[in-house]
């Protein structure tokens, strides 16, 4: 357990730092608040963990049993009377306690994390672009149509020295005017009926012009008001992994019926590779406790890639939503049986060549 959770760590940083990169990368282009990324991140953590334990437990088993191979302690428990059958229901124990876990985070802990992130990330595509505006920051509007800055923003949300430039001209007619604005201050406004949103601004000059060319007008300013694009339309429909399970269970669409399918999955799925991670581990002390290492993950990969090529067939609508991910968690189940019999196997047909041997 304790080098499952070492794993798990290792594994949890991966995926942190790669989700991290992505939600830095948006909060660079003004799409969303700095402030939110560890809350979003915190938020997928269940997620994350939900698919790094089935792997870190399995990588677990192969490290420490096959030190124990390596080491010759397995020779020394088998000959205590520890046979590998008994060795195999003691870490499936600890499989279960694992299981129930796994099963928690996929059925109630991950959902309910991913419906709280999917709410900020929502939260952050209806902020327009002056919501997002930070103190002595440049930032660029939607479509590139321009970068705004203010010196300051006082208590009431209200911007101080305001600079302003927007390109006013068409490429296609070679007309690349340019139209830069700067204020005392500015607000943002409503119309009347809510939908449409104004950047207004008090006290300035507005200078448009083609830059290099003299021909240019100024503008002085009362009251400058500046059309900012409408927020994202949002999708009122949620992500499926951000969707209860108890709403899962009462739907009919193969999408929903898939994941509903995958959340059962994912426990099940850990009491598979501890039965194939046992016999696996099987190391000669010569070889090395990472010899089959790499086999074991390819296979690992298979089983994963299997459940999530079924699963993507059925949300895709190539097979009927009845079809269940059973079918490859039974071939794999049997896979595991095969090779925790398989020294069994071995064994009688050595003795069976002995016998050969004798009688000739």
């Amino acid at each position: 357990m304790s080098t499952t959770f070492a794993i798990c760590i290792v594994l949890l940083l991966v995926l942190i730092s790669g989700r991290f990169v992505k939600y830095l990368a948006n909060a660079l282009a003004g799409n969303m608040d700095p402030a939110v990324i560890f809350a979003v991140i915190g938020y997928r953590i269940p997620g994350f963990l939900e698919l790094t334990l089935p792997l870190a437990f399995f990588l677990a088993i192969l490290l420490t049993f096959g030190r124990l191979y390596v080491e010759n302690e397995m020779s020394v428990l088998k000959a205590c009377g520890i046979s590998e059958g008994q060795l195999l229901g003691y870490t499936l124990i600890m499989g279960v306690v694992l299981a129930v876990l796994v099963g928690w985070l996929s059925l109630y802990g991950s959902p309910a994390g991913a419906a709280k992130a999917e709410t900020i990330l929502k939260a952050q595509k209806e902020m327009t672009e002056l919501d997002k505006v930070s103190p002595k920051k440049f930032y660029t509007l939607s479509g590139d149509k321009g970068v705004t800055y203010a010196e300051r923003i006082n208590d009431d949300g209200e911007l101080e020295d305001v600079f302003l430039a927007i390109t006013a001209g068409s490429a296609e007619t070679f007309d690349s005017r340019l139209v830069v604005v700067v204020a005392e201050s500015g607000k943002q406004q409503r119309s009347e009926d809510g939908e449409d949103r104004f950047l207004v601004l008090d006290g300035g000059y507005r200078f448009e012009g083609i830059p290099g060319n003299h021909n240019y007008q100024i503008t002085y300013f009362e009251e400058y008001g500046s059309k900012l694009d409408p927020p994202q339309k949002v999708n009122e429909d949620p992500e499926t992994d951000a969707i209860r399970t108890a709403d899962l269970w009462s739907s009919n669409e193969a999408e929903l019926r898939a994941t509903l399918q995958w959340r059962l999955s994912t426990p099940f799925m850990v009491l598979v590779v501890v039965i194939m991670a046992v016999p696996l581990s099987r190391t000669n002390p010569r070889q090395g406790r990472f010899a089959k290492l790499l086999p074991a993950i390819m296979l690992y990969f298979a089983y994963l890639l299997s459940l999530n090529a079924i699963r993507g067939n059925i949300e895709s609508g190539d097979y009927p939503a009845e079809l269940t991910l059973i079918p490859v968690h039974l071939l794999f189940l049997l896979t595991g049986f095969f090779l925790v019999n398989s020294e069994r196997f071995r064994i009688v047909k050595r003795i069976a060549a002995l016998r050969r041997m004798k009688f000739s």
